[in-house]
C-alpha cells in the first residue's frame, strides 16, 4: 500500500487525492462523509480533494443525491495520465530555451545525494571506459552501477582504498598519496568517464560531500 501511495504522489497526486484514490478503488463509489471515515481525515479536506480529482478527470462523479465518486479503472487512470505527461514533455523539449554553449567547463555541488545522483547519471551514459579511484565505503555504494556498465561492455578499472573484495577488477595501487594522508578530511575519489566527463570529490568526516 505505501510503495502505491508513494507512486501516486511521484505522479503528483497529493498525500490525501492518493488515499482517496486507493479507498474508492478498494471499496467501490462512496461520498466525503464515507470516505473520510474511513481514512480518518477531516471531511472538508477530502470533500475539497475529491472535487479536485473529479475536475482533473481522476474520479468520475455519479448521478443523483448524495454526491458519490468512483474510481476509474487502472487502465484508464494510466493511460490518460500517459497522454499528459507525453504532451507536456513534448511541450517542454519543443518550448525549453536551449543552452547557447558558453556554460562554464566547471561545476561544483554540494551534498550527498545530489553528488550521487550526478555520478550515477553520468556512470549510466558511459560508452567506453571509467577510471575509478575510490575508497571501500565509496566502491559499495556504486557497485551496482558500475557492474551494469561492466556488463554492457565498458571497460572499468578500478583503484580501491582499502579491502574491498567485492570488486571484480581492483587495481593493486595505493592511491596517489598514502592512506593516512588521504585520510586526513575525508575520504577523496575521482571518476574519469570516456576521458570526456570527470568528478573529483571528497566525503566522510566532518566535510559536506561536494564534488567539481
Amino acid at each position: 500500500m505505501e510503495q502505491l501511495l508513494h507512486h501516486l504522489r511521484n505522479l503528483g497526486f497529493t498525500e490525501i487525492e492518493s488515499k482517496i484514490m486507493v479507498d474508492l478503488a478498494q471499496h467501490g463509489p462512496a461520498g466525503g462523509y464515507e470516505v473520510a471515515k474511513r481514512l480518518g481525515a477531516s471531511r472538508s479536506n477530502v470533500y475539497a480533494a475529491m472535487q479536485r480529482l473529479e475536475k482533473h478527470g481522476a474520479l468520475e462523479k455519479m448521478e443523483g443525491e448524495p454526491v458519490r465518486y468512483r474510481s476509474l479503472k487502472p487502465e484508464e487512470l494510466t493511460r490518460m495520465i500517459s497522454g499528459r505527461v507525453e504532451a507536456s514533455l513534448a511541450f517542454v523539449e519543443k518550448s525549453l530555451p536551449r543552452s547557447s554553449g558558453t556554460a562554464a567547463p566547471f561545476l561544483s555541488m554540494e551534498g550527498d545525494q545530489a553528488v550521487m545522483d550526478v555520478l550515477v547519471r553520468e556512470l549510466k551514459r558511459a560508452q567506453h571506459e571509467i577510471v575509478v579511484d575510490v575508497w571501500r565505503e565509496e566502491a559499495a555504494l556504486l557497485r551496482e552501477p558500475l557492474a551494469e556498465a561492466e556488463s554492457r561492455g565498458v571497460k572499468v578499472l578500478w583503484a580501491c582504498e582499502g579491502p574491498e573484495q567485492g570488486l571484480s577488477r581492483t587495481l593493486a595501487w595505493p592511491g596517489w598519496q598514502g592512506l593516512e594522508k588521504r585520510r586526513q578530511g575525508g575520504r577523496k575519489f575521482s571518476f574519469v568517464i570516456d576521458r570526456q566527463w570527470c568528478l573529483l570529490g571528497m566525503r566522510g568526516g566532518a566535510m559536506t560531500p561536494a564534488r567539481l
